[in-house]
C-alpha cells in the first residue's frame, strides 16, 4: 500500500508474473507469451471443432461428408461461425412477446445484446441488423494499458423506433480461453479513491485506466479516443472511446439515451463506465444514461464505493440490475470478507435452478466456497443436473 502519485489515497497492487498459484495461475500471468498462446491454441482448436460439428448437423453427417467430399469447413470470420459461449446457448431472435414500453424490454435486450458480444464482427452485425432489425453501431478491440496490448472488446448498437432511440453499449465478459480476460479478473490489486472508495485494479485497467495518470478526463492524442479513424498506432482505450463515441451520438438527438450492459467481466466493466463519468462530473452523459444492466457480474469495489455509487446512481435516477443465476461463481468473487473487503450493491435478480426469480439484497452463499454453503450447493448441482438430463430425454422422445 502507498501513495500513487495523487490518483489513489492509497492501493494495493498485484504483480501477476510473481505469483505462485497452481499451474493454470502460473500459464495466465506468464510473462513467457508461448505459455498463453497454448491456452489461446486449445481453446480455438476446441472452438473450430464445435463449429465443424454444428455445420455439418453432428458427428455422424461430418463422417459421411468426409468420405463423400462434402465437409463444411468453419470460418473464423464467418457469420455462421459460433463461439464457445454461444455454443451453450444458440438463440438468435429477441423475444416478440416483450415490446419497447415493457418494464422487461431493455434487460432482455441486455441479456441477448451481452451474449452476442462474444461473437465475431460477421455474426453481430448479422444478428443486430437483420434478426433484431436495429443498427450495429460497430465492434471494437480496446488498448490496456497495463496489459500493453488489446484486451478489451465492446460493441454498440441503436434501438430506434418512432418513439425512441436508445444506443446499447454492451462489454464483452471473460472468454474462457482468453489468458489477458483471466489476468483482468484475477488482478484483485484495488486502488483507493478519496471519497469514493476501494476499486478493483484489474476491471478499471481494462475499462481504460492510465498510467500514473488514473482517470484523467481528457488523454494525450497519442492515445486516439476516435473510434471511426484509422488505427495507425494501437486501438484506442475503452473508455475514453466509448465515451467520446456516445457524446457524438446523442448530441444528434436531445430525446435519445443509452445503457450499458455486459455478462461477467463485461458486467463489471459496464458499472464502472458511470463510475468514470461520475468521477469527471459528465452530467451531460449521466443525463442520458437510462441504466446498467449486468449478467453474474462479479464485485467491483468496498463497501463504501457500494454507497457512493448507490448515491450517485440515485441522484441522476440511472436504474442498476445484478442478475444472478443459480451457483454461479462469478457474482460470488471477489470475496465478501474482512480480507479483500469486496461487496456488491444495486438491486439483484437472483433466479434459482427452475428459474423463478426473486429480488433480494445478496445472492445465496455469497462467498461460494464457504463451508456452510457447500454441502446445499452440491445438492442443487446435483438436481439440476438431474433435471436436465430429464428434461433432454423428454425433447429426445417422438411425439404424436
Amino acid at each position: 500500500m502507498g501513495c500513487d502519485k495523487g490518483f489513489s489515497s492509497s492501493y494495493m497492487l498485484l504483480k501477476p508474473e510473481e505469483v505462485k498459484f497452481f499451474d493454470l495461475i502460473r500459464i495466465l500471468f506468464s510473462s513467457n507469451v508461448e505459455k498463453r498462446k497454448l491456452l489461446v491454441w486449445l481453446g480455438s482448436g476446441f472452438e473450430m471443432w464445435l463449429n465443424l460439428v454444428s455445420l455439418n448437423q453432428n458427428v455422424a453427417r461430418l463422417i459421411l461428408n468426409f468420405f463423400q467430399g462434402k465437409v463444411v469447413k468453419p470460418d473464423k470470420t464467418s457469420e455462421m461461425f459460433v463461439s464457445f459461449i454461444g455454443n451453450l446457448d444458440k438463440r438468435m431472435n429477441l423475444d416478440t412477446n416483450i415490446k419497447f414500453g415493457d418494464p422487461r424490454y431493455y434487460g432482455s435486450l441486455s441479456m441477448m445484446a451481452s451474449k452476442a458480444s462474444y461473437e465475431n464482427t460477421a455474426y453481430i452485425q448479422n444478428i443486430v441488423n437483420h434478426h433484431w432489425k436495429m443498427e450495429c453501431l460497430g465492434t471494437y478491440d480496446f488498448w490496456n494499458e497495463y496489459l500493453e496490448k488489446p484486451s478489451t472488446q465492446a460493441f454498440l448498437l441503436r434501438d430506434k423506433g418512432n418513439d425512441h432511440e436508445t444506443i446499447v453499449v454492451a462489454f464483452r465478459g471473460t472468454e474462457p480461453f482468453d489468458a489477458e480476460d483471466w489476468c483482468s479478473d484475477f488482478d484483485i490489486s484495488w486502488y483507493e479513491l478519496s471519497k469514493v472508495g476501494k476499486i478493483h485494479g484489474g476491471f478499471m485497467k481494462a475499462l481504460g485506466l492510465q498510467k500514473n495518470l488514473g482517470w484523467p478526463k481528457d488523454i494525450q492524442a497519442q492515445n486516439d479516443t476516435d473510434l471511426d479513424r484509422e488505427q495507425q498506432n494501437r486501438p484506442a482505450t475503452a473508455y475514453y472511446a466509448i465515451r467520446d463515441k456516445l457524446r457524438e451520438l446523442l448530441s444528434k438527438n436531445d430525446k435519445a439515451n443509452f445503457i450499458l450492459t455486459g455478462h461477467s467481466l463485461g458486467g463489471a466493466l459496464a458499472i464502472l463506465f458511470p463510475t468514470v463519468l461520475v468521477l469527471h462530473e459528465d452530467d451531460f452523459l449521466l443525463e442520458r444514461l437510462e441504466g446498467v444492466y449486468t449478467f453474474g457480474q462479479p464485485r467491483v469495489g468496498d463497501g463504501q464505493f457500494g454507497e457512493f455509487m448507490t448515491k450517485k446512481l440515485r441522484e441522476h435516477k440511472i436504474k442498476y440490475f445484478r442478475f444472478v443465476y443459480g451457483n454461479d461463481m462469478v457474482p460470488r468473487l471477489p470475496y465478501d470478507d474482512k480480507d479483500l473487503l469486496f461487496k456488491h450493491f444495486g438491486t439483484c435478480f437472483y433466479f434459482n435452478r427452475h428459474y423463478h426469480g426473486k429480488i433480494v439484497e445478496e445472492e445465496p452463499n455469497k462467498n461460494y466456497f464457504s463451508p456452510l454453503g457447500a454441502v446445499p450447493m452440491m445438492m442443487n448441482a446435483f438436481c439440476e443436473l438431474a433435471y436436465q438430463l430429464i428434461v433432454h430425454k423428454i425433447m429426445l422422445m417422438p411425439h404424436d
